[in-house]
């Protein structure tokens, strides 16, 4: 199951190498909700690892992002002591301000030409479609 989260960019941690074969990244965004009138702030760590480590390379700190991530569960043991861990891996961003670095460009789908679709324009302002 996939989930996504919209907030500011806030930090972006070095890539740590965690064995010969494994690699991780952290970075944090800011959440904020205005519930009733009052306005709760969280701070949200997400995890991306190997090839997606880079995935918040061509983000800015301050920008604001949308992260889609999953929920991984670890139990761990050590020293006869159990441990489980919560990840939230993050796999995806994309950011949210128009024309900023790394944002998908926004097509115009306003932009209509005498003649573009055969048919020419009959005074409707590009309203003829060809369909």
């Amino acid at each position: 199951m996939s989930f996504e989260v919209t907030g500011k960019l806030v930090v972006k941690y070095n890539t740590v190498q965690r064995s010969e074969s494994f690699k991780t990244r952290e970075f944090v965004i800011e959440k904020t909700d205005d519930i009733n009138g009052r306005v709760i702030t969280n701070y949200i760590k997400f995890q991306s690892v190997q090839d997606r480590t880079a995935i918040v390379d061509r983000h800015n700190e301050g920008e604001m992002v949308k992260v889609y991530f999953n929920i991984k569960g670890t139990r761990w043991e050590k020293d006869g002591k159990v441990n489980y861990i919560t990840n939230l891996d993050a796999w995806r961003i994309e950011s949210m301000m128009q024309g900023a670095p790394g944002a998908d460009p926004m097509p115009n789908y306003n932009t209509s030409q005498e003649g573009s679709f055969g048919g020419g324009n009959s005074g409707n302002s590009g309203d003829d479609l060809p369909f």
